[in-house]
């Protein structure tokens, strides 16, 4: 079946907040720890729900680091947020060709929508999906059917488009096709070895994919 629908996990796949992240935790762990993390140690925190990261560090002040590092994340968000290469003019794009596109993502859905009103990405997709909006995060399929129900649309059309493991077990979870992304900070080959239908060099590699003109 002709695939219809792309679904996008937001940071790190569309738009770079790698830095942003990083610094946010350095942030957080220096005021609430004693432990001085490298960023080494930081990125297999990039992905998950917040979270779920603040209480593995630290359960019994998971909350309290939580609201420290959405405060220095928002405070320095403006600063630090850009679109990845090809990314805009590639979204524009699919969304001039009817493709039905939507964002499936671990962060709050107004801290997501904000930074697709920064990077000019917000008018081209239909649906924001975010943590707050479900039970269960990625890689359950919950977030990714939820998307296709707002779309009115079915996984066999769809592909799941990310740079972690849960946004490609989650495409995998729901029955979707799905596409890593070379640029991810955790590095290529940690998504290969999960087996998505297509690893994309750039984003617009989606318009070889789909055969767009």
């Amino acid at each position: 079946m002709a695939i219809k629908t792309l679904l996008f996990d937001l940071d790190g796949t569309l738009i770079d907040t790698n830095e942003l992240i990083i610094a946010s935790f350095h942030h957080t762990f220096k005021k609430h720890t004693d432990h001085n993390y490298s960023k080494e140690e930081i990125l297999p925190f990039i992905g998950p729900p917040l979270i779920d990261t603040m209480k593995h560090v630290n359960p019994e002040r998971a909350q309290e680091m939580m609201d420290t590092y959405r405060e220095h994340n928002l405070a320095n968000h403006d600063a630090y947020v850009k679109a990845y290469p090809t990314v805009v003019e590639t979204i524009k794009i699919l969304h001039q060709q009817g493709y039905k596109l939507g964002i499936v993502t671990t962060k709050i859905t107004a801290t997501a929508k904000l930074g697709l009103e920064i990077t000019g990405l917000a008018p081209y997709f239909d649906v924001v999906i975010g943590l707050d909006e479900v039970e269960h995060a990625k890689p359950h399929p919950e977030p990714v059917i939820k998307a296709l129900h707002a779309l009115d649309r079915t996984p066999v059309d769809t592909i799941m488009i990310g740079d972690n493991y849960h946004d490609i077990e989650a495409g995998q979870n729901a029955g979707t096709k799905t596409a890593g992304v070379s640029w991810t900070i955790k590095g290529r080959e940690s998504l290969v070895k999960l087996k998505p239908d297509y690893m994309l060099e750039h984003m617009s590699d989606l318009l070889t994919i789909l055969e767009v003109e």
